[in-house]
């Protein structure tokens, strides 16, 4: 598979965009434990183009980060125009059009999934950036706006004759946000349409090794992006490329491992920002840590309201010395 220069193996994994989740130090270990393709945190073209210190900072790309996409939203043809030559100075390896952010604060201001309400807006947008940019530019979207207008076919296509140069599609409509299951069998239909010839990218609940691999072989897609199931588990893309080379599994991560990645990602994020921030952004990933581990709840609950390093250290402690060696991950148990 290929996107403009970008050359992948077979069956890529990428990384979903995600708003404050995707920042360096998450895409750190994303990249070390396999992901093929990481992108920025979405990026707000007003915002860029205002120079807003905090959206400037999620454009900042390590080397070893290669190859990224720096994705980027709005409504406003001129505005995208001016902020994808913004990005560029970035060195970014292509530039991601978000169609699909279902959150209200954008899809209700026009933007992200708000885009499949005013679809020829859309596509002259697109096409306006893929004449004004030499990067690949590729799109991310939904089935459609509600169950009552999903048009994903007719919209790839179009979007297609744009000239970008991959499409990635989450199998749900904005207004089911991240309820209910992806349909996959939408994504596949865009991807087995003959007159589609891009390389389509599936998205939407691959939480797995198994799912991994169903949706490559059931759907033909051209890679996989993985976004909620990696927060607290980077491991995923180590897991499913295994899974998809020798067809075995991996022996679980234990909690022991689980607490040293904490660990690490932890004193990463203190190494740049204050312990206030720091302890906040890192509460996401404990709270997505441990799925399902039995008698975990009061645990949990004392890391998210932890307000130290000190406390956070002791509790993690606490939590090897009780459950080293079992499966970080034990859902067929059930936290209680």
């Amino acid at each position: 598979m290929e996107i403009g220069e970008l050359q992948f193996g077979e069956y890529p994994l990428f990384l979903a965009p995600m708003e404050n989740v995707t920042d360096a130090t998450f895409r750190y270990f994303c990249k070390k434990f396999g992901a093929d393709l990481l992108y920025s945190e979405f990026v707000s073209s007003e915002a860029l183009i205002r120079g807003v210190n905090k959206t400037v900072r999620k454009m900042h790309i390590d080397e070893a980060e290669h190859p990224y996409a720096i994705q980027l939203y709005g409504n406003r043809i001129a505005s995208m125009i001016e902020s994808v030559r913004i990005a560029e100075t970035f060195n970014p390896d292509l530039i991601d059009l978000n169609f699909g952010c279902p959150a209200k604060k954008v899809a209700m201001k026009g933007a992200g999934a708000g885009m499949l309400k005013d679809v020829p807006l859309m596509i002259k947008i697109t096409r306006e950036i893929v004449k004004a940019t030499r990067l690949p530019v590729t799109v991310k979207t939904r089935l459609g706006w509600d169950q009552q207008s999903i048009n994903i076919k007719d919209v790839a296509e179009q979007l297609q004759d744009t000239g970008i140069r991959a499409i990635t599609i989450h199998g749900r409509t904005r207004t089911q946000m991240y309820q209910g299951e992806a349909d996959w069998e939408l994504i596949g239909e865009v991807k087995n349409n003959p007159r589609m010839h891009i390389p389509v990218i599936g998205n939407g609940d691959v939480d797995s090794p198994e799912k991994a691999k169903w949706c490559f072989e059931q759907y033909g897609v051209d890679a996989i992006m993985i976004g909620r199931a990696a927060i607290g588990r980077p491991w995923i893309f180590r897991e499913i490329r295994y899974y998809l080379d020798t067809g075995e599994l991996l022996p679980p991560v234990t909690v022991t491992e689980q607490v040293k990645l904490l660990r690490d990602h932890f004193q990463r994020v203190l190494a740049i920002r204050d312990e206030y921030r720091a302890i906040l952004s890192m509460r996401r990933f404990f709270a997505t840590s441990f799925k399902g581990l039995y008698g975990f709840r009061e645990s949990r609950i004392r890391l998210l309201q932890a307000t130290t390093p000190e406390d956070i250290n002791i509790i993690l402690s606490e939590i090897i010395r009780k459950w080293g060696d079992q499966p970080a991950y034990a859902s067929e148990i059930g936290e209680k």
